[in-house]
């Protein structure tokens, strides 16, 4: 049977564009898994990526999210007592108790508190039916059409769903806020409890973050519904993959083996070297007729193995006035690959042209009120 999966996964991947022998497949035990690129959303492998699964506390990625688009972080939230001894992990919030929505961030994400998740919803939304439609919302409005959400904490509900893809594009999106970011790539965290009068160490439930090198974020979880869930996000020469896998009994190896996989289908391409380009651009009204622009800077990305031919589109003036100083910058070169932007070099003057002073003539300088023209 994982044979088959594997072929399934390797035909799809094929289809994609993406050369690679069968054996660079890895074999895992997620029922539902999938790796793409967090800026183009792009699915790099996926075994069952579009069925509807449980997600358990991988749910509070979208929490956090919420939540950070909706209070800001001083934010003092007095813990509403129905969000005091919530079934699962908790960090043991006290009715009433004064703690800043930043703080109850860290003990969502890193302590994977329920209470924490709870007191959150009530605090910005009054209920946690009524923050589960603003996630929903949420969701409408990153396009998801098989996610919906029950509760901010993610113990199990039948209309409580989503799907390895749909998961994996709200963690990209969460990424994009710079504070849920540092949240979740946080090893260690101390916290005050109790109006000060406690401090608790929170310590990422997220082995990755100590295992694999490029490991950035972002959220485990469990219930015995659902089975182990997996969340992770990795950065490698200026790529962000995420990976998924839901229901999984080897969620650690798994993520290791298809992050790997997913880095294996990019390569470094130089597309400039530096001083590769030279071009003469007229000049009107200096010392010389022309001047020489140059690329100072080289530029060199990491791309899909996939990534089609690259084109190169000079944008210069057809001429330029006198007054130019070396280093000014003229224009740019401007790469693609199968019409999108891949990035871009600048182009600068190579050295200076002064203006043309003119001579005066007998009566201008007879008359020296008289202009000098051209």
């Amino acid at each position: 049977m994982k044979k088959a999966v594997i072929f399934l996964t390797a035909v799809c991947l094929l289809a994609a564009g993406f050369p690679f022998s069968l054996s660079a497949a890895p074999m895992i035990s997620a029922r539902s898994a999938v790796v793409i690129d967090a800026q183009t959303g792009h699915i790099l492998y996926e075994q069952d990526a579009h069925t509807r699964r449980g997600m358990a506390s991988t749910t509070k990625i979208m929490t956090a999210l919420v939540a950070l688009e909706n209070a800001a972080l001083e934010t003092v939230v007095s813990v509403d007592p129905r969000a005091c001894g919530v079934e699962g992990s908790s960090v043991y919030l006290s009715p009433h108790e004064k703690i800043t929505m930043e703080t109850l961030l860290y003990a969502l994400m890193l302590q994977s508190a329920n209470d924490a998740a709870a007191a959150i919803a009530y605090e910005i939304a009054g209920g946690i039916e009524e923050f589960a439609d603003m996630m929903n919302e949420r969701a409408d409005i990153l396009g998801l059409t098989a996610t919906h959400f029950e509760n901010p904490h993610g113990l199990d509900g039948e209309t409580h769903y989503t799907t390895a893809y749909e998961l994996a594009l709200i963690a990209a999106e969460a990424l994009e806020n710079e504070k849920f970011a540092e949240i979740v790539s946080t090893e260690k965290k101390a916290i005050a409890l109790h109006n000060g009068t406690a401090t608790r160490l929170l310590i990422n439930h997220n082995r990755l973050l100590r295992e694999y090198e490029d490991i950035i974020g972002v959220k485990t979880g469990f219930t015995k519904k659902c089975g182990r869930t997996l969340v992770s996000a990795a950065e490698r020469d200026g790529v962000r993959l995420i990976c998924v896998t839901l229901n999984d009994g080897n969620d650690w190896a798994d993520h290791r083996a298809l992050l790997d996989f997913g880095f294996s289908l990019y390569e470094e391409v130089t597309v400039a070297e530096a001083l590769e380009f030279r071009y003469s651009v007229h000049v009107c009204g200096g010392t010389v007729s022309s001047v020489d622009i140059i690329n100072q800077d080289g530029l060199t990305l990491t791309l899909p193995e996939t990534h089609g031919t690259i084109t190169t589109v000079t944008e210069l003036p057809r001429f330029l006035y006198a007054g130019i100083e070396k280093g000014d910058i003229i224009g740019k070169n401007v790469f693609f690959a199968d019409g999108k932007k891949l990035g871009e070099v600048l182009l600068y003057a190579a050295q200076s042209v002064p203006i043309q002073k003119k001579e005066k003539n007998f009566w201008q300088k007879l008359f020296p009120f008289l202009p000098i023209n051209d």
